[in-house]
């Protein structure tokens, strides 16, 4: 078995799905009491959450291209970043590491794209909603049509992240929003959606509407069990 590093705190409420899922992911491949190998920096999201708002990435990359290499000295054997935000620096910590990174948006795109799905919304912080590191990407790598919500709408959904989710609160009036926000992606094309911010499916699973989504928390760790189980 591979050992998985993961950068995580960002939110600590979204790095406990992904080390739950992790595990369980491992537990039911090989039975028993088997437990994933796991290598996990958990970051103080404080400074890095100042450091976006103010637009400063370059600050946020050496935060956590310093955590990443912690855990490749630690003897992981790839690294997933917990985050979707964060993979806007992605290439700059890939770029300072010898032990590869499993990006989430490629392998969201690589069970949409298995699933048919090629007009997808996506939700998730402001600067993912709105900055082209994520959907670009998809686009160009994945020929996918991404649909984002309206900038007022992108608000809301970034202000629950950090204001809400980021501190374990699940809100109903919230997720009615959300709902609201994906029927209306759903209106104007999207096939599904995705779950781009890694807490928001602490509030928002598929009981809650019939448009499918993809939880990249969930999506992200079974590719990481995937690869450290070979």
């Amino acid at each position: 078995m591979k050992t998985i590093g993961l950068l995580g705190g960002m939110s600590w409420a979204s790095t406990v799905s992904y080390y739950e899922a992790i595990n369980r992911g491992v537990n039911a491949a090989l039975g028993g009491l088997h437990s994933a190998r796991v290598l996990l920096a958990s970051v103080d999201f404080g400074p890095i959450e100042a450091a976006q708002h103010r637009g400063d990435w370059d600050a946020t990359a050496k935060m956590l291209i310093e955590a990443a290499r912690s855990v490749e000295a630690g003897g992981a054997d790839f690294l997933l970043i917990c985050t979707n935000t964060m993979h806007k620096v992605a290439p700059q910590i890939e770029a300072a590491l010898s032990i590869p990174l499993l990006h989430i948006a490629d392998a969201t795109a690589e069970v949409l794209r298995a699933d048919g799905v090629r007009c997808v919304g996506l939700l998730g912080t402001r600067f993912t909603m709105a900055q082209d590191f994520y959907s670009g990407r998809l686009r160009e790598r994945f020929g996918l049509d991404v649909q984002v919500p309206a900038p007022e709408a992108q608000d809301l959904v970034h202000r629950v992240i950090y204001d809400e989710l980021c501190h374990g609160v699940v809100s109903e009036a919230s997720r009615a929003h959300y709902l609201e926000i994906i029927a209306e992606l759903h209106e104007r094309g999207a096939e599904a959606v995705i779950l781009g911010g890694t807490e928001i499916a602490l509030l928002v699973q598929a009981e809650h509407t019939t448009v499918p989504l993809y939880d990249t928390t969930a999506i992200h760790a079974a590719a990481a069990v995937k690869r450290a189980l070979g």
